[in-house]
């Protein structure tokens, strides 16, 4: 069994088509045939059912694949750690990216990355901070940016503190808590917001139930002993401020994201919930080009406690 067997199965299963599996590949499809039609008579199994138009896995491909998939990627931090030892830092960069991050300035991160280790390739996964710290403890991504509500642990992984934020009501330009056409509109508290919110005829929208960016404002309304309704949930940060310049919601977020923003305004919350942003990266076994994104990021690569104040990445 070879590798490059392994990488024509699963080509043939992300695209279910043997012909753009080879051209993914840069074979010609009667070699990756032949290669995959080997493995099988090897296996004594049968990996794909195939018909002139159509290709799908057996129940013994579906079992195979996973297997194929993590020989691939150990053999992919094989060579990067090979790599890694005579100074040169290799491989895939996978990174975790909540839908909020105001914490780090994402792309001139990754340009400075690039810049430095130009032969690792980067890929950005959306997500959630739950999703992400099971991924990096299960090694299947190396870093994340995190956002959780103030207090709430991060398990499971390595992490700094990079900021902490309170999040703001963001409402239609022209609303009557928006103030004038200058800004500067008062604070107001988690109680008022919500009164004002269902006196209107408006509703709430959030982040989807149970995910860490709805539970930070679940816990800051609960606290408060304040009850909303949120008929409109998304995990899409434009949806979201598209709603509220329509008129239709109010919602709360960083005010990093609504900077800038036309149509919406910011309005400062007393009481209000307080985001904590974190990277995140594996305490077992960081790979090469997650530590090297540490080192272009000026963070230390041994874990750290939370922090009593905010800590903010270096700007790069």
């Amino acid at each position: 069994m070879e590798l490059q067997q392994m990488r024509y199965v699963v080509a043939v299963a992300e695209t279910g088509n043997f012909t753009r599996a080879a051209e993914r590949c840069r074979v010609v499809q009667s070699a990756l045939s032949h290669q995959i039609k080997a493995l099988e008579r090897e296996l004594g199994l049968t990996l794909f059912a195939r018909t002139s138009r159509r290709v799908e896995l057996t129940a013994a491909g579906e079992a195979f694949l996973p297997a194929a998939r993590a020989s691939l990627a150990a053999a992919e931090r094989a060579k990067a750690e090979a790599a890694a030892a005579t100074g040169e830092v290799r491989g895939t960069l996978e990174v975790g990216l909540i839908p909020t991050v105001t914490a780090v300035d994402v792309p001139a991160a990754l340009a400075a990355f690039h810049r430095a280790h130009p032969a690792v390739r980067i890929s950005l996964r959306g997500g959630g901070s739950d999703t992400f710290m099971t991924a990096i403890a299960a090694g299947t991504l190396d870093v994340a940016v995190l956002g959780l509500p103030e207090g709430a642990p991060v398990t499971g992984v390595a992490s700094r503190e990079l900021a902490r934020e309170k999040l703001v009501a963001v409402v239609p330009e022209g609303h009557a808590l928006a103030g004038g056409p200058g800004g500067g509109a008062p604070a107001i508290t988690l109680a008022a917001l919500a009164a004002h919110v269902e006196g209107g005829g408006a509703t709430f929208a959030d982040f989807p139930a149970g995910t860490p960016g709805r539970e930070q404002s679940d816990l800051a309304f609960a606290r408060a002993r304040v009850q909303r309704e949120v008929a409109f949930e998304a995990l899409d940060v434009a949806l979201l401020l598209d709603l509220v310049r329509a008129g239709l919601v109010v919602t709360i977020l960083p005010r990093g994201l609504v900077a800038g923003e036309p149509g919406v305004r910011a309005v400062a919350l007393g009481g209000g919930p307080t985001r904590v942003s974190y990277l995140a990266w594996s305490a077992f076994n960081p790979s090469p080009a997650a530590l090297a994104l540490l080192g272009v990021l000026a963070l230390d690569s041994e874990p750290q406690g939370v922090a009593n104040g905010a800590r903010d990445v270096k700007r790069v």
